[in-house]
């Protein structure tokens, strides 16, 4: 199959009732996974930190992270509904479909949350990124206005790491926090050779391989812990 071969450029939802099948389906699948995703990452991680968070200042961002998080499923639901997607296959609990499996880890500390705002955004950037040059337009559009939120999500986790890291103690707790995080991470880009990837590309709604955007991630990865003193562990090392 030759990736983007006859890649539509679909401007609107009505448009998209007339594209093939294969099509519809692959723009269904992103906007029902960034709808589940987006509400179970602030269900179990965003909105749980507001009391973590060690001083108001923190909590005051920490509650617009967990905002802007729950606005990103707002918005990927509302889009799905424009496609004629059924609520319910949008919201966890009501749909077969699993969430990431990262949503699983369950979140006791503060470092873990701000070692997920590094790593784990960082990972979201990249997968919103490959939407904005997507052929269906209303994603495409959806993945430009979430991209600045998400940044700051990241940076958001750059700066309270920095914070950390001023004294041995913090760093100790943020670098412990990183080993048990990071060996879930590298999952979020899907398994090799992926059929649905090689649809997504073929119809132009994303550009890369999952391989090529995981060696992306954990080249990223290693840069952005590197600037702060921090080791970025061997996946079989990750969990010892």
């Amino acid at each position: 199959m030759t990736a983007q071969a006859k890649s539509p450029q679909v401007k609107t939802c009505e448009e998209l009732k007339t594209q093939p099948e294969e099509f519809r389906a692959a723009c269904e699948k992103i906007v029902i996974s960034h709808a589940i995703n987006e509400l179970y990452g602030a269900q179990v991680f965003d909105e749980p930190a507001v009391a973590f968070a060690p001083t108001p200042y923190a909590k005051w961002l920490t509650c617009r992270v967990a905002m802007e998080e729950y606005g990103h499923h707002v918005r990927f639901f509302e889009l799905g509904r424009e496609m004629g997607i059924d609520a319910d296959r949008m919201i966890p609990g009501k749909t077969a479909k699993r969430p990431l499996s990262i949503f699983e880890y369950p979140l006791k500390t503060w470092e873990e949350f701000v070692a997920i705002k590094l790593l784990g955004d960082l990972a979201e950037i990249l997968q919103v990124e490959d939407l904005l040059h997507c052929s269906f337009h209303p994603l495409r559009n959806l993945a430009r206005m979430t991209m600045p939120e998400e940044r700051f999500h990241a940076q958001f986790g750059a700066d309270f790491s920095q914070e950390m890291i001023e004294t041995s103690a913090g760093k100790k707790r943020l670098q412990q926090a990183i080993n048990r995080l990071y060996p879930s991470l590298p999952a979020f880009f899907g398994g090799p050779k992926s059929r649905n990837n090689e649809i997504f590309r073929k119809w132009g709604i994303k550009q890369r391989t999952n391989e090529e955007m995981r060696e992306d991630y954990i080249a990223r990865a290693q840069e952005v812990t590197a600037k702060l003193g921090l080791i970025l562990p061997k996946l079989a090392e990750a969990a010892a």
